[in-house]
């Protein structure tokens, strides 16, 4: 009796790591938007003074964020095809910015509700280090590729989380900015500005193609995806970056 249940705890076990790599592999890139998403509320609760719920909702961003990273390492690991294969997507390609504005996006919330340096200026070098790889990554294997999908079945509204990748360095850059010493408050409030002006930009650049898709092309209800959103939410962490950027200017006359 107690080998048959150590063979139905084998096979139990075999079926569920069987089912979780399934899962694993079809990870969307995008996931990182769960930690972005939850860190703009916990901002936004503090901001409010509604400082448990913020607390709360910070504790499980971290759980995501390391869960998150978790899984798409082991993806990464077993299944590097499949990585490849979305990262020269033109549909699931630019999902992989959405793990940039998290990284940045938790960075601000270490700074804005705890006042958190070290953490972070750490997790500001990482959103930098992912924002350069998936920036030139990305882009250039698009541009390269022989096959490429017609502007209509191409392009989305999801496009823009370069740009909220973008703006979510320049917002952690400056807010960084302003916690560091005078001698380099300078040359960080700088990059910060040259990541806004890149994002505005990029902007520009995606949302012409966006709306030229939207009037130069069949579009039907279908075609408005939850990524669309992303139209406004690209402007509205633009403008957010804008404002911090002002705020630092008594430091750096040049903003």
């Amino acid at each position: 009796m107690k080998q048959f249940n150590n063979i139905c705890s084998q096979a139990s076990n075999k079926l569920i790591l069987k089912g979780l790599k399934i899962e694993i592999k079809n990870l969307s890139p995008a996931y990182f938007a769960l930690v972005m998403a939850t860190g703009i509320i916990s901002i936004a609760a503090h901001l409010i003074e509604m400082n448990f719920i913020a607390r709360i909702l910070f504790i499980f961003n971290n759980i995501f964020f390391f869960i998150l990273w978790v899984l798409t390492i082991l993806r990464l690991v077993w299944f590097p095809k499949e990585v490849i294969s979305d990262m020269t997507s033109h549909m699931k390609g630019p999902g992989f910015f959405t793990t940039v504005a998290g990284t940045c996006v938790l960075g601000s919330q270490y700074i804005v509700m705890f006042e958190d340096f070290k953490v972070a200026l750490l997790l500001l070098i990482l959103g930098i280090l992912l924002w350069i790889i998936f920036t030139y990554l990305i882009f250039t294997t698009l541009t390269i590729k022989q096959n490429k999908p017609t502007l209509d079945k191409g392009i989305t509204g999801a496009w823009l989380t370069a740009i909220v990748a973008t703006q979510s360095v320049a917002i952690l850059s400056a807010l960084i900015a302003s916690h560091i010493q005078q001698l380099h408050r300078i040359e960080v409030n700088f990059f910060a500005l040259s990541m806004w002006l890149w994002g505005g930009m990029f902007y520009i650049w995606m949302i012409s193609l966006i709306f030229y898709r939207y009037t130069f092309f069949k579009f039907s209800p279908d075609n408005l995806a939850p990524p669309y959103w992303i139209n406004m939410g690209a402007m509205a962490i633009s403008t957010i970056a804008g404002s911090v950027l002002i705020l630092n200017s008594p430091d750096a006359p040049f903003l």
